[in-house]
């Protein structure tokens, strides 16, 4: 029953998504009031049965209805309810479904909101936007599809992936995906833009806000998948350029470009081709997020699938999608002639494009350059953060510095450049950064660099934050907040990097172990039955021997039955100066533990920058202008 009704949605949702394309075309070529009401009716019956189909998927969760394979193969009778929702998008088929119901909604919203708008502007971006919806909902229901009935019907299913069942992984893909298949909206809005000449300002107002919609949520689901990963995989950092870490950072970079530009478009009516071109990179990075994601091709914790039929559907649909954006932009495109002075905003603008146009050059060849030698001469090879660092933190010197002294620049042309506040707060930054190396220790030139371009970074959005008490109704405070975050951000990863503390050990119960000035006490193990996992317990004792201070640490083992499998979960004590992180993995066929110590400063700030970062983007959509 449940199968049916769910094909039976899907199938409805499918149809209206053609309608509307036809009826949206009829109304094109003459306008005619009653069909667009029509249009508008049908947008909302398509946002009405898709979210009925993901509605009735999680019916199936929360009711462990084990007659569909989806809920078989990634739900069981034990799950905690929380963990039975979550579990409707903790696997490929369900997550397909959500990302849909982001693209139904967001062009629903769009084609309500944009009432202002030009019509034509609208009904191509409407039917662009179900090409889209189209691509799909064929692909949900020609590979995977979630109401595939199983028969006879299992009494029991097999249990979700024990390192989803988190409550940070529960949120973390429905924060990415509005990201993600958020920026299908403007995609298809600038191809419309493009093919009835609606641009400049007009252009900008109707897509900025959803561009900072999809930059907020994007941001959130990439900070709380990285905070997820710190606590849940027992890698004990903030970042670890996984290639699925990578797929999501890439779009990320593009929307940061964009929604700088947009600002450019709005306010001078220039650089229209430019914000096209991030428009469409933007949401093709996403698609080619998914592809390498769901075509088995990667190697990592998120991957959602391996079959290789759906990774060569996505690659076809990725390849129409370039090609047929890119001969429409090069089809309709309007010759642009550019002619800013060196010292104008504008010119800070792409300066700050440039600097992420880069940073994202690196991540595509950091991550694509691996699987290509792979194809070319079968050879597998490893990139990590040392080929990130090595390119990227020498460049983050001077993105920090032009961060710091672009927004004081006018429009147009700025007069003058007064230098000598620049080096009075370059060299306040060196001294406070001596201070730090007295207090802290030495560190490199190059982490000297980075903490001495962030404190400018910093002291001079403090200035500016100042100045925008002082004048109110200043519309410059959510860049402020924004680029401080991003300032300290930076700050504490430079401290983070160099100070933290990493120790292995191999221990066994009743075993001591001194380093540094600390010493940890493997004081017992203990064993306790949880609702759907057996957690074998680590009781530890650490002690600092500088302040005297002991700690009480806790490191898991956990064994799930439904499926079988062992996760390790860190014990983690928070401070304000730093986070003491260990985690314990058994040793096969001996007493001996391996005890990974970690001694990470000034974590909580790196994660609560990071926040402050999309705060700004947030208050930035109460913008009035």
């Amino acid at each position: 029953m449940l199968s049916n009704l769910g094909i039976f949605s899907i199938v409805l949702t499918l149809l209206i998504s053609f309608l509307l394309v036809y009826n949206s075309t009829i109304l094109f070529k003459k306008n005619n009031q009653i069909l667009l009401q029509k249009i508008i009716n049908l947008s909302l019956s398509q946002l009405f049965f898709s979210i009925l189909c993901f509605i009735l998927l999680i019916y199936g969760y929360v009711s462990s209805d084990f007659s569909l394979i989806n809920v078989f193969q990634n739900s069981h009778t034990s799950k905690p309810l929380f963990f039975k929702i979550a579990g409707t998008w903790g696997n490929h088929e369900g997550s397909l479904l959500l990302w849909i119901n982001i693209l139904v909604i967001f062009s629903y919203f769009f084609l309500i909101k944009g009432k202002n708008y030009n019509i034509n502007f609208r009904l191509i971006t409407l039917i662009i936007q179900n090409f889209l919806i189209i691509g799909f909902l064929l692909f949900l229901l020609i590979t995977s599809n979630p109401f595939v009935p199983i028969y006879p019907v299992p009494s029991e299913g097999l249990g979700l992936n024990p390192i989803l069942q988190d409550p940070a992984l529960a949120i973390h893909p429905p924060l990415l995906y509005v990201g993600f298949v958020g920026s299908s909206i403007y995609f298809s809005a600038a191809i419309a833009s493009l093919m009835t000449n609606f641009k400049g300002k007009e252009f900008a107002n109707s897509i900025k806000t959803w561009v900072l919609i999809s930059w907020v949520f994007q941001s959130l689901g990439i900070i709380v998948g990285s905070i997820w990963a710190y606590y849940e995989l027992g890698w004990g950092g903030f970042w670890f350029w996984d290639p699925v870490e990578n797929a999501s950072l890439m779009p990320w970079f593009v929307i940061t470009a964009l929604m700088h530009s947009v600002i450019v478009l709005e306010k001078r009516n220039t650089i229209y081709s430019w914000v096209i071109i991030l428009c469409l990179l933007t949401f093709i990075l996403s698609v080619t997020g998914t592809f390498l994601v769901r075509s088995g091709i990667l190697n990592s914790v998120h991957t959602f699938a391996s079959d290789p039929s759906r990774g060569l559907y996505i690659l076809i649909y990725l390849s129409i999608m370039v090609v047929g954006s890119f001969l429409a932009f090069f089809k309709y495109q309007q010759k642009e002639i550019y002619n800013f002075s060196l010292k104008s905003k504008e010119t800070f603008v792409l300066v700050n494009n440039w600097f992420m146009l880069f940073f994202l050059i690196t991540v595509i060849l950091g991550t694509l350059y691996p699987i290509f030698l792979e194809v070319l001469i079968q050879k597998k090879i490893s990139v990590g953060p040392p080929f990130y660092n090595i390119l990227i933190i020498p460049i983050v010197i001077p993105f920090l510095i032009f961060m710091a002294i672009g927004p004081k620049i006018s429009w147009i042309k700025h007069n003058s450049v007064k230098i000598w506040p620049i080096i009075y707060l370059l060299i306040l930054a060196t001294i406070l950064n001596f201070i730090i190396i007295y207090f802290f220790g030495s560190y490199s030139i190059l982490t000297n660099l980075i903490i001495i371009s962030a404190i400018f970074l910093i002291i001079n959005t403090l200035i500016d934050l100042k100045n925008s008490f002082a004048k109110k109704g200043d519309s410059s405070f959510s860049r402020i907040i924004s680029h401080l975050g991003f300032a300290f951000l930076i700050f504490f990863i430079g401290i983070n990097n160099h100070f933290s503390l990493e120790k292995d050990f191999n221990l066994k119960v009743g075993d001591k172990v001194k380093f540094e000035n600390y010493k940890l006490d493997f004081k017992d193990l203990s064993i306790k039955e949880r609702k759907n996992h057996k957690a074998i317990i680590g009781n530890f004792i650490f002690l600092n021997k500088m302040t005297g201070v002991e700690e009480k640490l806790f490191p898991e083992i956990r064994i799930y039955d439904q499926p079988k499998t062992l996760t390790y979960e860190a014990s983690i004590k928070t401070k304000l100066s730093h986070d003491v992180y260990l985690t314990m993995s058994n040793i096969e066929r001996s007493d001996y533990y391996n005890i990974k110590f970690q001694k990470k400063n000034f974590m909580i700030w790196i994660w609560l920058s990071a926040f402050i970062i999309t705060i700004g983007g947030f208050l930035r959509l109460f913008k009035k202008n």
